[in-house]
């Protein structure tokens, strides 16, 4: 349909319903002349006469009244559609879709998804896990969480995690047969889980930072793996001792499962941000999803950080 038509429709609904040119006129900001000329160009188009009318009165032809009986129900539709979009700005509703690296759909948004959709009970999340850097517009995310350098040079970013402690970590049952670590250089002598780099096949050297002066430890182990849930897993299973982000570790350390050595020798690496495009018109459930992890994020007091250790080899589980 032609923009002319669909304005000249919107003339003839006024003129309708108001029965009088003058009035239509007043609602839509035009002048009475303005319309009537409307009218003769849809009724010129159309072939076929809408409107009875003298310089007195307007009355509808049967044309008339059958078009506008078929133009009523989409109109209203139009007018919901368009208030629900209103609601939308006001008030967080619809599907929030977000793109998140592992670590941070398990320490942002797991931490927050049930007071977010308890808050807001209008709202569904949808939640992808990957570690590739996508381009988020494209693939239809609202808004991507990892680190900053993954936002796109046009892009928002907001931190919504203060930079994260790592954490070397082990079963009971290990340190029953083993005495746990005092210093880096006591890895030596156990059994740790090994990284392997994806991107050059190189193994990880474990970094550590003790009064500012970070050194990196290279250890060894029966179990090699590529990613930080497996490095879990074989510690909680008692195979060696691992180094993974504390906020991964941190529900096996409350539980029992796990624990921690090397506390204080345990570098910080750089924070986790959430990124989305434009700074404008932001939907009302990205923005309060916003709020709300900014409000409740961690470690955001802690000192220095450095680059995550862990960015190459996340990289490489796409």
């Amino acid at each position: 349909m032609q923009r002319d038509s669909l304005s000249d429709l919107t003339v003839f609904m006024a003129v309708a319903e108001h029965l009088s040119f003058r009035g239509a006129a007043g609602r839509l900001g035009l002048t009475p002349s303005a319309l009537s000329h409307s009218m003769r160009q849809l009724e010129d188009r159309l072939g076929v006469r809408l409107l009875n009318r003298t310089t007195r009165s307007v009355s509808l032809t049967d044309a008339g009244t059958r078009l506008l009986e078929r133009l009523r129900p989409a109109v209203d539709q139009i007018s919901d559609a368009l208030e629900d979009l209103n609601e939308a700005r006001k008030r967080p509703l619809g599907r929030l879709r977000i793109y998140a690296t592992n670590l941070a759909s398990v320490a942002v948004v797991a931490p927050a998804w049930k007071r977010f959709l308890t808050a807001y009970p209008d709202v569904d999340l949808e939640l992808e896990v990957g570690e590739t850097a996508i381009d988020i517009v494209a693939r239809g995310f609202d808004a991507g969480i990892g680190p900053q350098d993954r936002a796109a040079a046009d892009m928002i970013s907001v931190r919504v995690m203060g930079p994260i402690k790592m954490a070397v970590v082990a079963a009971p049952s290990y340190f029953a047969q083993h005495p746990a670590p005092r210093t880096p250089d006591d890895l030596a002598r156990h059994s740790c889980v090994q990284y392997r780099r994806g991107s050059d096949g190189a193994m990880f050297e474990w970094p550590f930072e003790r009064h500012g002066k970070p050194r990196k430890v290279s250890v060894s182990g029966r179990v090699i793996v590529n990613n930080t849930d497996l490095a879990l897993r074989a510690a909680v299973d008692g195979l060696g001792i691992g180094y993974t982000p504390e906020a991964q570790a941190e529900p096996f350390l409350r539980s029992g499962q796990l624990i921690r050595v090397l506390e204080d020798w345990s570098p910080a690496f750089e924070g986790l941000f959430l990124y989305y495009p434009g700074r404008e018109r932001v939907p009302a459930a990205l923005r309060a999803f916003i709020d709300l992890t900014r409000a409740g994020r961690r470690g955001a007091q802690m000192g220095t950080s450095l680059e995550n250790p862990f960015s190459s080899l996340q990289a490489s589980r796409a």
